[in-house]
């Protein structure tokens, strides 16, 4: 199963400027890890307002959203693309 992404871009969205920005980074961290184990190279992304631009422009396949909090789990990352 994992040859079929080996050949994609994978994101990991993680960070950002909520109160729970460490646990989002541990989280990211563990994602990171298994995709390597994996042996997928994904990009680490730490939320900021380039993010978009830096997933549009690196042409990402798939985003794994590893943000807790505002933002991460409210809906409004997964609806920002025009942003």
């Amino acid at each position: 199963m994992v040859k079929k992404f080996e050949n994609l871009n994978i994101a990991v969205l993680m960070g950002g400027s909520s109160a729970e920005r460490e646990i989002s980074l541990l989280t990211g961290e563990a994602v990171v890890g298994a995709l390597r184990q994996w042996g997928l190279k994904p990009l680490i992304l730490d939320l900021e307002k380039e993010t978009f631009q830096k997933l549009v422009a690196g042409k990402i396949d798939f985003v794994f959203n590893a943000l807790h909090g505002t933002l991460g789990e409210d809906g409004r990352v997964q609806g920002c693309w025009t942003c």
